[in-house]
């Protein structure tokens, strides 16, 4: 059964803490939704756009990136002011970057939109810290599952919502936005702060710092393929990431108030979180962008099903309603079930859904069979993230330890489309997506095994520090 060790601040309140939490789950669960909704139009936005295929999957790509540093950021200017008002502004800001994104017609001007739609990635560790304020320690657990397994029904809703669109991505955003809107009104009704808010100062070097090696990064990755990875450029690119990087850790170790909290990044009561996070995002990014990619390549190559973006939703419902059912059991799973015990089913279950299109992978059938493992192992796994990244955490490090989880997952999955574009660089056709599928494959085995691993180093009540 899964635990909080550290005792949750108790509602003092005789209001119902529930429909607030259902509202904010209803709002992470846009947070994923929005992502997710642009892989299977990046073909679209390339033929509609005039774009190279490298240049447009920077839709997906650049609107993570912002949201691994808009997470812990947003997450410390949460525990500033209040985590109400940074909720309603990551949703007014997704609102307003999804009327962009409906309206826009070059790729720069959409570029501009998904940077606004990425700070929405923080909703999910404020979320988190406004449960953990307004539930009582028994439901705290239950609470938590079901925001973060609404994220991973999220997710898996953007394909569908693409395919229902047909591919019309004016349509996509413009839904995404009214959506959106909609959870703006509803959270501002149901949900109070349940914490007054502190002081503190922000830690902007920390990251433009985050942002410059992860562009670095990023870039290095994504044109290894067509630069050559031994090329200048390449190389230049690797090396400013690895220096930028040190950089960063030695201010986030030394400033008062540092974005990330490095010593709560590698503590024992953490680190398995964070591993597993990171490449379960990796893992899920990876599968799902490599299905969606796979199966829209044209069947006279031999080895694609020429899908449209509708039925590459279709192949995907199956995750979807995999994901729905389970979080609507999330509550359960949590009360009876170590959070690492199903970190580490999840991961595993995602890892074989990848296995899966690595040994099969001739007929549509194979991919309704791999979405459906996929559902099944991000909705445990997703379920119980929250809660292992939290559960030995003090209570006033609750927003900024789920901020640091956040954080890790996201980059994972930033990575996945740039590993995409150099696997498939380096080996064309059906061999490369065997590649691909075998690099998600491969981060949920270590996922797993870190979430199990740590799990069982964690059955003592372990408290991270609170300091660096």
């Amino acid at each position: 059964m899964a635990t909080v060790v550290a005792s949750a601040a108790h509602n003092t309140s005789t209001r119902n803490p529930w429909p607030a939490v259902v509202s904010l789950s209803f709002a992470a669960s846009i947070a994923a939704l929005q992502n997710t909704a642009v892989v299977p139009l990046l073909p679209v936005l390339q033929r509609e756009l005039h774009a190279s295929l490298s240049a447009v999957s920077w839709t997906l790509t650049l609107s993570l990136l912002v949201a691994a540093v808009a997470t812990p950021l947003l997450s410390r200017f949460g525990d500033m002011y209040g985590r109400r008002p940074m909720i309603l502004g990551a949703l007014a800001l997704l609102v307003v970057g999804s009327v962009m994104a409906a309206l826009a017609t070059s790729l720069t001007w959409l570029m501009v939109a998904r940077v606004l739609q990425g700070a929405v990635a923080a909703l999910v560790p404020l979320s988190i810290g406004v449960a953990r304020d307004l539930l009582p320690r028994e439901q705290l657990a239950t609470g938590i599952g079901v925001i973060s397994a609404t994220m991973g029904f999220g997710s898996g809703g953007g394909m569908i919502l693409a395919g229902l669109a047909s591919g019309d991505y004016h349509m996509v955003f413009w839904i995404t936005g009214g959506i959106s809107l909609v959870a703006m009104v509803i959270v501002a009704f149901l949900v109070r702060d349940g914490a007054p808010a502190g002081k503190g100062r922000p830690d902007l070097i920390g990251a433009a710092l985050l942002t410059a090696w992860l562009v670095a990064l990023l870039l290095a990755i994504s044109e290894g393929g067509s630069w050559g990875w031994t090329s200048p450029g390449v190389l230049g690119l690797f090396a400013a990431a690895v220096a930028l990087a040190v950089v960063w850790v030695l201010v986030e170790r030394r400033v008062a108030e540092p974005l990330v909290e490095m010593a709560m990044l590698v503590h024992r009561g953490t680190i398995g979180a964070t591993v597993a996070s990171m490449l379960l995002g990796f893992s899920f990014f990876t599968l799902m962008t490599g299905m969606s990619s796979f199966a829209q390549v044209p069947e006279k190559t031999g080895y694609g099903f020429g899908a449209s973006t509708m039925e590459v939703g279709f192949y995907l419902l199956p995750s979807t309603l995999f994901m729905l059912v389970i979080s609507l059991f999330a509550g359960r799973f949590m009360r009876r079930f170590q959070a690492s015990s199903m970190v580490a089913a999840g991961s595993a279950i995602t890892a074989l859904a990848a296995l899966w299109l690595v040994v099969e992978h001739s007929s549509p059938a194979h991919l309704y069979v791999s979405a459906s493992l996929m559902g099944i192992g991000l909705g445990v796994g997703y379920a119980a993230l929250g809660t292992m990244a939290v559960e030995h955490v003090d209570p006033g490090k609750t927003a900024l330890a789920a901020g640091v989880n956040a954080l890790v997952r996201i980059v994972g999955g930033s990575t996945a489309g740039a590993a995409i574009a150099a696997i498939l660089a380096a080996q064309p056709g059906v061999g490369g997506y065997q590649r691909v599928f075998g690099a998600a494959a491969l981060a949920g085995v270590v996922a797993a095994v870190f979430a199990a691993g740590y799990g069982r180093l964690n059955r003592r009540a372990v408290t991270a520090p609170s300091t660096r």
